[in-house]
């Protein structure tokens, strides 16, 4: 059986691991604290979840989610992480992460950052970044539902992007390619692609989306499916944007 690891076991790390197990998955679980602080996370999980260090993580994971905050990239270990499909959740936020004039600036995006970091030997593909974990825990569909949520990725490597495709699909989503890693822009924090689309907008609210960002409180909204030509549309009006 495939097996998912985690480096980072916050809030969407643990959504993320409670979708893996449920789609069949063994997954390897990791944070800055110790696996002794993550035997509740694991007892509730079940016997296809363990604990270990981020390094062990990595090496076991056929995928390996990365959930720390984005300051904390530099202190992944990157000999276990050659060869992997990287999942980097990661938004870069200034008032939490110190500022950084090659993101503020626009010149480049945080997981171009993460993937120079780690070196051409691993993948990174952007993915999970533009959903609340409160969504994403309910929103997942078997392949072929009519009400089948996407969510876009973003990666420089068409194998690794396929790879996190296959990830997705596990979890109950459809996806939608984004293009490389530099186009991870179109769904981070104040795009249309973010956050709102999975929530129950009015219709009419919905398709403003276009002129603006998510609205102010949409985390309080109910959960709400968004398909593959949606988000598709909204990528496409960031891009043009």
């Amino acid at each position: 059986m495939a097996t998912l690891g985690f480096i980072g076991s916050g809030r969407m790390g643990s959504t993320l691991a409670r979708l893996a197990v449920n789609g069949g998955l063994d997954i390897v679980l990791s944070n800055s604290r110790g696996p002794q602080t993550l035997a509740n996370l694991v007892a509730e999980l079940g016997p296809r979840a363990r604990a270990a260090t981020a390094a062990e993580a990595a090496a076991a994971g056929d995928w390996v989610v990365v959930t720390v905050p984005f300051k904390a990239y530099d202190s992944l270990p990157r000999e276990p992480l050659a060869s992997k499909t990287v999942i980097d959740t990661s938004n870069y936020s200034p008032q939490r992460d110190g500022g950084i004039e090659a993101l503020d600036d626009g010149s480049t995006t945080s997981s171009e950052l993460l993937q120079q970091y780690l070196g051409e030997s691993a993948y990174v593909v952007k993915a999970f970044n533009n959903i609340h974990h409160q969504h994403l825990a309910v929103l997942n569909r078997p392949a072929g539902a009519e009400d089948r949520t996407a969510l876009p990725i973003a990666g420089d490597n068409t194998e690794a992007k396929r790879h996190a495709t296959e990830l997705l699909d596990i979890l109950g989503y459809d996806t939608v390619d984004a293009g490389p890693l530099a186009q991870g822009r179109r769904f981070a924090p104040g795009t249309p692609a973010y956050g709102a689309p999975y929530t129950e907008l009015p219709s009419e609210s919905f398709g403003s989306l276009a002129a603006g960002s998510a609205p102010a409180g949409f985390l309080s909204l109910k959960a709400g499916s968004a398909s593959a030509a949606e988000i598709r549309a909204l990528l496409a009006k960031a891009q043009n944007g």
